[in-house]
């Protein structure tokens, strides 16, 4: 029979709990307490200890979630998406260590330490450890199930929205695992590794899909150091559509529960309206048919060596029990039956001995050293891992480390030994790495190259002549992790950080490139960093350095402003005959580094280059220049210019005071109609605080805001047009690719500047008609609309694609990417709006608009 008992009340937002070390913890942002119980009669010793404070309140759907123990002893837990935290110790220190968004991170209670583990994932809601010991949370976004997480690791994060990475020198991210086609989300999700059900199920993931209403069950396939997953069914459907699991779980019996919120939404918009069932919450347990209750049992109470014997059994909840008692006892005489298992055995029970032996205390440099030579790669690869915690060891330990760097035949002990290397003083790390980096199949795998580069990237900054002597082997230059992965990164590295200094080390990096080829890879790497910033003042020596191997590029030289490479541009961007591609990288390289005899050139192509493509570059490389001619030029063929090369001008000529005045002078007087200036330019129009702009804005655009009501009352109109009878899916196509199709992509077919809609929620009409009527309703991660003023006048608007300490590049809605130096920045600041205009229905006549969302709402791709 179920019983339950209140243990403490009266707390606000608790999101989990963990039992062990004496008492329960309690996860209750801000803080992290824990409550005494030793005689475990359920009622608290004292009050709590707060042994973590600073947990961020922002969002409460992405505080700090799923409180655990790890094997290693820590409690591990998951921070969303959309907080921020300063977290410190009180009564311990008061040091704080800021975090901003989601991560997996980490407390041991015995030494009081807290860290971040890995850092990005989605909104991350749920830690799920498998029988390795690895860790994965799901994800709120489509075409995955969710994020494997390694120590030290940087994952994808809506960038725009939970901020960057806090390593700018990352170069990279993993995405979640690789997953087909589906909607979104599983937020949580457990590898099931029980005996309760029957063995189709054993190593499944098994996921929870509140939008959908059931259970998702995914094989889950290694792939190098990570691992893919392949939705196979679902063992939970319901014909309920209030049907809402949120949380999974599996028990001592081997069955799953899942946890039912029960309600007729999950929208964050809809909240307000008081949609939101409090009463009929349930837990459903999926169990093999005929199988019978367990008799109630009490682990705590077994001996110590019946605990360690439940290391064997075929649950690994049993197993994760059994472990966190060990941990609870501490108990030395466990240590024999402990070291036999591990001796004797090579497949899980060695591994599940070696995290008791840590647990039980036996764990040390000495027998870490033995472990290193396991036959099990697990074992050796958590033996790295238990080794790097205190983050020193001894040298005779590092140099057994640098020797399995050398020999390890298993990636995922590989990708730990770089992990490892990240934690250590530089002294015992770089020559790890330095094997590390010699394996060259690992340049193919999907974590290895990242990890090894964060490794060295870790010493860059404060030993940068430790790090530059491993390149002045020779032989290093031509390992295939160097060549494909580490050179472009540690050029870039330096190059974006930008002292004298740092431009130093770029230059002994040039001098000690050993020939062309290599010197080829630097010079790419340095482009990549410098873009959108001038050259004009790099250090001779540098230069010298660059023309060892024949010289910069020709590229780097028209950014210099190199009066012959400027020439020679404009004599290449003119001929019709020459290169289209090269035409339009020097166009590109000209709004980067823009100089004023490029402007005439730029007119004279928007005016008479037959070519869309080049006439487009060149509307894009003007946005740069201040200058009245490209007001008038540009004005002139505006009405001749294609939809597509219209948005682009628009927004060329809205990103000034001076030309947005002369475009909506030019509507005002009958020159040009009202009709052609789009919405997007208008939105940025809006932007400018200039009185006649505003004024003419107001007499020929009317503001097209909606409040509540009348939006409630336009989405339920549109509805019943809708309903009332079928659209034509076909027809519909027309109108997207016509429309929506320049900015979206559905079904691989679109644009990729605003989110694919093809794992969206596009069944939910109410929904669907919210996000055309007022998309900044809910604006999905990643796509908020920035505005960035330059200090000479400029306006730029779009999505924030990319942001370093030098450079900012945003992405608008004409689909170009502007890049602009820091230095030349006054203001950027996020709009709270969605950069997609409003209204865009309005022009359609109720039977276009249920072809359209015929479409929108389909479910197949159509066959024409």
């Amino acid at each position: 029979m179920d019983r339950h008992k209140t243990f403490v009340e009266g707390l606000n937002i608790v999101t989990s709990l963990a039992h062990g070390r004496g008492g329960v913890w309690v996860l209750n942002p801000p803080y992290l307490l824990f409550y005494p119980d030793n005689n475990r009669d359920d009622i608290p010793d004292s009050a709590p200890v707060v042994h973590l404070a600073g947990f961020g309140l922002e969002d409460t759907h992405s505080v700090v979630n799923s409180l655990r123990w790890g094997p290693d002893g820590w409690l591990y837990a998951a921070q969303g998406s959309t907080v921020t935290a300063k977290v410190r110790r009180p009564g311990f220190d008061e040091n704080e260590i800021f975090s901003m968004g989601q991560n997996i991170w980490r407390y041991h209670p015995g030494t009081r330490r807290y860290e971040v583990f890995a850092e990005g994932g989605g909104n991350a809601f749920g830690v799920e450890f498998d029988a390795q010991g690895r860790v994965f949370s799901g994800h709120n976004g489509g075409d995955t199930r969710g994020f494997h997480y390694v120590q030290g690791g940087y994952l994808r994060k809506g960038f725009t929205k939970h901020g960057s990475l806090s390593n700018p020198y990352a170069f990279g991210y993993f995405n979640s695992m690789p997953h087909n086609k589906v909607p979104r989300f599983t937020h949580n999700f457990i590898v099931y590794e029980g005996a309760g059900l029957p063995g189709k199920y054993l190593g499944k993931v098994l996921g929870v899909e509140p939008l959908q209403g059931r259970v998702v069950m995914s094989d889950r396939t290694a792939i190098g150091s990570s691992f893919k997953t392949l939705d196979t069914g679902h063992p939970i459907k319901s014909s309920d559509s209030w049907f809402r699991p949120v949380d999974i779980k599996a028990g001592p019996d081997g069955a799953v529960y899942v946890c039912d919120w029960y309600d007729d939404q999950v929208n964050h918009y809809r909240n307000h309206e008081g949609r939101i069932d409090l009463q009929n919450g349930r837990v459903y347990r999926l169990r093999t048919k005929g199988s019978q209750p367990m008799e109630s049992f009490d682990l705590a109470k077994l001996p110590t060596p019946d605990l360690v014997a439940l290391l064997r059994h075929k649950n690994k909840w049993h197993r994760q029990q059994a472990l966190r008692l060990l941990g609870d006892r501490r108990d030395a005489k466990a240590l024999p039956l402990l070291k036999t298992m591990l001796r004797d055995e090579i497949g899980q029970a060695a591994l599940e001995a070696l995290w008791a032996i840590n647990l039980c205390g036996g764990f040390n440099p000495e027998f870490g050293g033995e472990m290193l030579k396991h036959a099990n790669p697990h074992v050796r690869s958590w033996t790295v891992r238990l080794l790097g915690d205190e983050k020193i060891m001894p040298e005779a330990t590092a140099g057994s480390l640098v020797r399995l760097a050398r020999r390890e035949p298993h990636v995922e002990v590989r990708s730990q030994l770089a992990a490892t290397a990240k934690r250590l003083p530089v002294g015992q790390a770089l020559p790890i790495i330095r094997e590390l980096l010699t394996h060259d199949a690992d340049a193919g795998d999907i974590y290895q190259p990242l990890m090894v580069w964060w490794a060295l990237e870790s010493k860059t900054a404060e030993h940068p002549d430790e790090v530059l002597g491993l390149f002045a082997d020779r032989s290093l230059w031509q390992k295939s992790l160097v060549r494909e992965h580490i050179l472009s990164r540690i050029i870039r590295r330096y190059t974006k950080a930008g002292t004298r200094a740092d431009l130093a080390s770029c230059e002994r990096l040039f001098e000690m490139a050993p020939n062309a080829e290599s010197a080829k890879i630097l010079m790419a790497g340095f482009e990549q960093a410098y873009k959108g910033r001038s050259m004009a003042a790099l250090p001779e020596r540098l230069m010298v350095a660059m023309a060892r191997h024949g010289g910069g590029s020709f590229a780097l030289g028209l950014r210099r402003g190199d009066a012959k490479s400027v020439d020679e541009a404009l004599r290449v961007i003119t001929g019709v005959k020459a290169d289209k591609v090269t035409r339009l990288q020097y166009t590109e390289i000209l709004g980067e580094a823009p100089n004023a005899k490029a402007i005439p050139v730029l007119l004279g192509i928007v005016k008479s280059e037959p070519g869309i493509d080049l006439k487009r570059a060149a509307l894009g490389a003007l946005k740069p220049y201040n200058d009245p001619r490209i007001a008038v030029e540009v004005l002139a063929v505006y009405g001749q210019l294609t939809d597509g090369l219209r948005k682009v001008a628009g927004t060329l000529l809205a990103g000034r005071s001076s030309s947005a005045l002369a475009l909506l002078q030019a509507v005002d007087e009958g020159n040009l109609a009202a009709g052609l200036v789009s919405a997007e330019v208008v939105s940025m129009l809006r932007s400018h605080r200039d009185d006649p702009v505003g004024q003419l804005l107001a007499r020929h655009f009317a503001n097209s805001e909606t409040d509540a009501a009348r939006l409630d009352q336009e989405i339920q109109r549109l509805a019943k047009v809708v309903t009332a009878e079928p659209g034509s899916p076909y027809e519909g196509k027309k109108l997207f690719t016509a429309s929506c199709g320049a900015c979206h992509s559905l079904f691989e077919q679109g644009g990729h500047i605003g989110p694919d809609l093809t794992a969206y929620q596009r069944g939910d009409l109410d929904t669907m008609l919210l996000s055309i009527i007022k998309p900044g309703a809910e604006i999905r991660e990643g796509y908020e609309n920035f505005l960035l003023t330059t200090k000479d006048g400029r306006l730029v608007t779009g999505f924030l694609v990319e942001q370093d300490n030098r450079t900012v590049v945003l992405r608008g809605l004409d689909g170009q990417d502007v890049t602009i130096a820091r230095g030349d920045i006054r203001e950027l600041k996020a709009q709270g709006a969605s950069l997609m205009p409003a209204g865009l229905l309005t022009a359609y006549s109720d039977e276009q608009i249920r072809h359209l969302l015929a479409y929108l709402r389909s479910t197949q791709p159509l066959n024409n």
